[in-house]
């Protein structure tokens, strides 16, 4: 796997970007002005990142991930992830058959749905998921593989199926590790 040094990431126009940033060569990104990525991100190949993107730090992003944000935005906590080939969706077209659909059709024909969706801290989403726009996943939720997520969930919840639904508590250890790395860090 290839990723753009330091200087590289600066030509392509990001927002704004931290320290330890790994984006693949492989990642198209559309609308970098747009795009602020925090520190200790990893972003690997064949990733799609379109729109109003807001990554903290300690993220990671697999391979095949599409991140649609349009203007409502994608908003990324810290130590959260997300697996392969996983699709976020904060703009859609509507599919009730009521409008016509795709970006070669005249927008008065269309009905656009394009709502935020916000990642907290310590999220982690499986494999293969999607995520509808509009969606809010607050803290320590993890969201199992081929998960449909098209409602908030519950906070500290492990989530699985379609559409996704909260199966048991998620333990909150993990929160002594990121204290530790945070007082490393000072």
């Amino acid at each position: 796997m290839s990723f753009y040094n330091k200087e590289e990431l600066k030509g392509i126009g990001l927002k704004s970007f931290g320290e330890n940033v790994l984006i693949s060569r492989k990642t198209s990104i559309y609308g970098a002005e747009n795009i602020s990525i925090g520190d200790n991100v990893r972003i690997d190949d064949f990733c799609i990142l379109s729109g109003k993107i807001d990554m903290q730090s300690n993220i990671h992003i697999s391979a095949g991930v599409y991140l649609y944000a349009g203007n409502s935005g994608i908003e990324i906590g810290e130590f959260s992830g997300v697996s392969a080939k996983t699709i976020i969706y904060a703009i859609s077209d509507d599919f009730s058959g009521s409008f016509l659909i795709g970006p070669m059709i005249d927008s008065k024909y269309r009905n656009v749905i394009s709502k935020k969706v916000f990642i907290g801290r310590h999220v982690q989403i499986g494999a293969s998921c999607v995520i509808l726009p509009g969606v809010t996943l607050n803290e320590g939720i993890s969201v199992g593989a081929m998960s449909l997520v098209n409602y908030d969930l519950e906070d500290w919840s492990i989530n699985i199926g379609i559409p996704a639904k909260k199966i048991e508590e998620r333990k909150k250890e993990l929160l002594k590790y990121e204290k530790e790395i945070k007082e490393m860090l000072l």
